[in-house]
């Protein structure tokens, strides 16, 4: 059975509603990263794939290593950057 499109969408519309600010541009932000490939395709533009060049793959070498060694940001000092609660 097909989930019922309008519902969903009316739901999440009360759960946006429902939403302190703080929280609110962090859900548009995420909302806007899950439409943007969908309207780009809507749009038929050609998505450009850029070249990683010797220096990018080794800068990302050195983040996943470092990653690995556990010194990543942890993420409620990133929300507390940003002005945001976990």
């Amino acid at each position: 059975m097909e989930p019922d499109l309008t519902l969903e969408r009316r739901q999440a519309h009360a759960l946006i509603d429902m939403l302190p600010a703080q929280k609110l541009n962090a859900v548009r932000s995420l909302l806007e990263v899950m439409v943007e490939p969908l309207s780009r395709s809507l749009a038929l533009a050609p998505v450009e794939e850029e070249e990683i060049t010797p220096a990018t793959a080794a800068a990302l070498d050195r983040a996943r290593a470092s990653l690995a060694r556990g010194e990543g940001i942890p993420h409620e000092e990133v929300l507390r950057e940003f002005g945001l609660r976990h």
